[in-house]
């Protein structure tokens, strides 16, 4: 596939490393030289300088060849204009663009990014996205991630190990004998500082982080199993009243989720006017990283911090003091990957990545075959992928125990009919079955192979 990117920043960066990686041809566009020079030093795709909204940058970038536009700069003017010239002058088959501002995406101007309007096949809200990220943390206390598929109707989550873990040294397989009843099954293990998917004589240590795949209504069970039964939290304090900050409050308020929350904003012209649109929460002007805020906010009684500022350290700070004060538990906003490997050690219970839901986003739309929803994992070490069988699939009609697949990947569940399927050795999945699946990087290649039509089909 040739991809082009307008923008070199994280997300664009780590979408053509994803990309280039898998050996697709990548070209790469940003005004800064500096960001440009990065790309073609470290990476195998192409960089050139300029505005990727300029028809003969984009033409120097191989626009006329391209599959796919993804504009994901800074501004969101500079990525629909990219998308129009790409669609006017170069007829790209298929155009993203990241839109912060929600001005653009309210219902009232649905039609905007239409054929005849401006051509955008797939907007992505990066605030919106990661909002949603925090409200499902927020509803599953207990999970270190927590995604869902199929309508809504499964989830898979991330579940750290404790030493009184109650599952910890037993086999998969006794898991499954001991629970027969429980629609969950366990797809992938990170152990120190590796992934692995699991066979059943496999067991969990303390320490792991196991990420188990389950039917909607079964994954406060398979928490409680793990030795996760926090409740919901009651309390909630947000650091940060930006887009994300305010977007969650306002979720939360319209949703009528039970929590009774408090907001800390540090500017105090965005403190009054977030002030203005919030009608049961509390806002606070100040500093998260000041104790006497944080105490005026509650939270030594408070169940939860929610750290969401611009900056990486202030989110570490404030997550790290509020346990200190009382908290029970936090949650931060990380932007730089390289914080991220001993957020456990300063005792921050989750974390989320806005550049890896973007990139999670984009993949969807990446993905060969009838790729219906992916979630990138840990960096891009494996992928959750929710796929629709198709009736030329090598994967329809036989048993699983009889399919050659790869050693690397793992069915966690089925969709069929609007009904959970637990998958077993003598499951055989059907045509127009939604399948979640468990793969690392090496293997999502062999995934959209199954889920591509074939020529035969025709």
């Amino acid at each position: 596939m040739k991809v082009v990117i307008c923008g070199a920043g994280q997300v664009g960066y780590g979408i053509a490393e994803r990309l280039a990686s898998e050996r697709n041809d990548v070209s790469v566009i940003d005004t800064s030289r500096t960001l440009v020079q990065a790309i073609r030093d470290n990476l195998d795709a192409r960089g050139f300088v300029g505005h990727g909204s300029q028809p003969d940058v984009l033409a120097e970038a191989g626009a006329e060849q391209a599959d796919m536009i993804i504009a994901v700069t800074l501004h969101d003017e500079v990525n629909m204009i990219a998308c129009q010239v790409a669609h006017s002058l170069f007829n790209v088959p298929t155009k993203i663009a990241r839109i912060r501002s929600q001005s653009y995406l309210r219902p009232h101007w649905q039609d905007l990014f239409s054929t005849d309007n401006l051509p955008i096949d797939v907007i992505i809200s990066p605030e919106v996205e990661v909002g949603e990220m925090v409200l499902r943390r927020i509803a599953l206390p207990g999970a270190m991630d927590a995604v869902r598929f199929a309508d809504d109707n499964i989830a898979m989550v991330a579940i750290e190990c404790s030493e009184d873990c109650p599952v910890v040294n037993t086999p998969l397989d006794q898991l499954t004998d001991l629970f027969p009843d429980l629609n969950a099954t366990v797809v992938g293990i990170w152990r120190g500082d590796r992934l692995f998917i699991p066979s059943s004589t496999d067991h969990m240590v303390p320490g792991d982080v196991a990420y188990v795949v389950a039917e909607k209504g079964h994954v406060r069970r398979a928490l409680g199993l793990f030795g996760h039964e926090e409740p919901e939290a009651g309390r909630i304090v947000i650091v940060g009243g930006g887009n994300i900050g305010y977007f969650v409050a306002q979720q939360i308020e319209t949703r009528s989720i039970g929590a009774k929350i408090r907001v800390i904003e540090d500017n105090h012209d965005r403190a009054v006017t977030i002030a203005d649109g919030l009608k049961r929460t509390i806002v606070l002007h100040g500093n998260g990283l000041d104790q006497s805020i944080l105490k005026e906010a509650d939270i030594g009684s408070s169940d939860l911090l929610v750290a969401l500022t611009n900056d990486d350290k202030v989110n570490i700070l404030s997550s790290v003091m509020a346990k200190r004060l009382g908290c029970k538990g936090n949650l931060a906003l990380l932007n730089n990957a390289d914080y991220q490997g001993f957020t456990r050690t300063l005792g921050i219970d989750a974390f989320i990545n806005p550049r890896s839901v973007t990139i999670s986003r984009v993949l969807q739309h990446v993905r060969r075959g009838r790729i219906r929803a992916v979630h990138s994992i840990q960096n891009g070490v494996a992928e959750v992928i929710e796929a629709e069988a198709l009736e030329t699939s090598p994967l329809v009609g036989e048993p699983l125990r009889d399919l050659d697949l790869p050693d690397n990947l793992r069915i966690g569940a089925i969709y069929r009919n609007g009904a959970y399927v637990k998958p077993s050795g003598q499951t055989k999945i059907r045509a127009k079955d939604r399948v979640v699946i468990f793969a690392a990087a090496a293997a999502v290649r062999h995934v959209e192979q199954m889920f591509r039509v074939s020529l035969e089909f025709f």
